[in-house]
C-alpha cells in the first residue's frame, strides 16, 4: 500500500494565486483550497487536523494572521506558514512569538523556496505528532493503571472488582462492551461480568466465543478488526445477535497461571493501532495481579 499523503490546507482569496498553490503541492500533499478565513475554518471542521496550512495574510474580512489563531487551540501541532506581499510586521512578528506562525513568506513567493520550507514544516509536525501521541500514551498508561488500583482498593469480592475493571478498561477504550470472566485451569468458570456503553450491564457469557478459545488455547491478545471477514465469529451466535463489528480477546495471566480472560467489543469495525493493543495488555496484566491479591 502506499503511504497516505500528508494533508495540507492552502488558502488565498485571488483563485490564480490559489490554483497555484495548489499545483504546487498536489503531487506531495493532499491538498484543501480555501478562499478566505471563514471557509478555511469550515474545511478544517470537516476534514480535522492537517499537518500544513499556508495562507495569505492581506484578504477580505479576516486577515491571514487572524485566521491562523483560530486554528491553534484545536489543532496545536499543525504548522502555520504565511505568505505576505506586504509589510504587516507588527502582525507577523506577534503571531510568530505567540507561536500561531511557523514562518512568513514575501510575495511574490519562490516555489522551491516555499517546498524546502514547507518539507521542513512537514519534518516538524511529524516529530511533534510523534511526541504528542508519546505522552497521550503515557497519560493513558497513567489513567489506566490508577483506575485499576482503585478498582481493587474500593472492591470487597472478586466479582465487585472485575465489574470495575470491566467499566474502566471499556471507558478508556470507547468499547461497547467489555467483559471478564474468571479462568481456572484454562476454562471459563463463573458468570462474566459485562460493562456496556449503553449501561445495560446485563451478564454476557464468553462460552463457545471463538476468539475467547483463541486467547485462552495461545495465552495471548486475539483481535479482529472486523468480525464480518471472520468465518468463525460470522457464524457464532453471541457476535451476530449483538452485532458487533470489532473484537478482541486477551487472558489475564499471573505467574504463568490465566486467571481470568478480558473481551472488549466494538459495534462497528475498528482499527486498534498497535499501541492501543500494548495498553490492552497492560490492563490485562494489572487485572490479573488485582485478582492474584483478592484470591490471597
Amino acid at each position: 500500500m502506499r503511504p497516505k499523503k500528508p494533508k495540507m490546507l492552502v488558502v488565498d482569496d485571488e483563485p490564480d494565486n490559489l490554483d497555484l498553490l495548489y499545483r504546487t503541492f498536489r503531487r506531495e500533499f493532499q491538498v484543501y483550497k480555501a478562499e478566505s478565513g471563514a471557509e478555511a475554518l469550515e474545511v478544517l471542521s470537516k476534514q480535522g487536523e492537517v499537518a500544513v496550512i499556508v495562507s495569505d495574510q492581506r484578504m477580505p474580512e479576516m486577515k491571514g494572521t487572524e485566521f491562523l489563531s483560530k486554528t491553534v487551540s484545536e489543532f496545536p501541532n499543525t504548522i502555520r506558514i504565511i505568505l505576505t506581499g506586504f509589510t504587516d510586521i507588527e502582525d507577523l512578528v506577534e503571531a510568530i512569538n505567540s507561536g500561531q506562525v511557523y514562518k512568513y513568506i514575501t510575495k511574490p513567493w519562490d516555489p522551491h523556496e516555499l517546498r524546502q520550507v514547507v518539507g521542513k514544516a512537514t519534518e516538524t509536525y511529524d516529530v511533534l505528532k510523534q511526541r504528542t501521541e508519546e505522552l497521550d500514551f503515557a497519560r493513558s498508561q497513567v489513567e489506566l493503571l490508577s483506575d485499576l488500583v482503585e478498582a481493587a482498593q474500593r472492591s470487597d469480592s472478586v466479582s465487585s472488582a472485575l465489574a470495575a475493571m470491566a467499566q474502566a478498561v471499556g471507558e478508556l477504550f470507547e468499547g461497547d462492551r467489555c467483559i471478564f470472566q474468571q479462568v481456572e485451569n484454562n476454562a471459563l468458570v463463573g458468570e462474566a461480568v459485562c460493562y456496556t456503553s449503553d449501561g445495560g450491564g446485563e451478564n454476557d457469557s464468553l462460552n463457545a466465543d471463538p476468539l475467547v478459545d483463541r486467547a485462552l488455547t495461545e495465552g495471548q491478545l486475539q483481535y479482529v478488526e472486523d468480525v464480518s471477514r471472520d468465518d468463525s465469529l460470522k457464524e457464532c451466535d453471541r457476535y451476530q445477535q449483538q452485532d458487533l463489528g470489532s473484537a478482541l480477546a486477551i487472558p489475564a495471566i499471573y505467574r504463568d497461571r490465566i486467571l481470568a480472560v478480558l473481551s472488549l467489543a466494538w459495534k462497528t469495525p475498528r482499527c486498534l493501532p498497535e499501541r492501543e493493543q500494548q495498553l490492552v495488555r497492560l490492563a490485562a496484566d494489572q487485572a490479573a495481579l488485582v485478582l492474584s491479591v483478592l484470591e490471597s
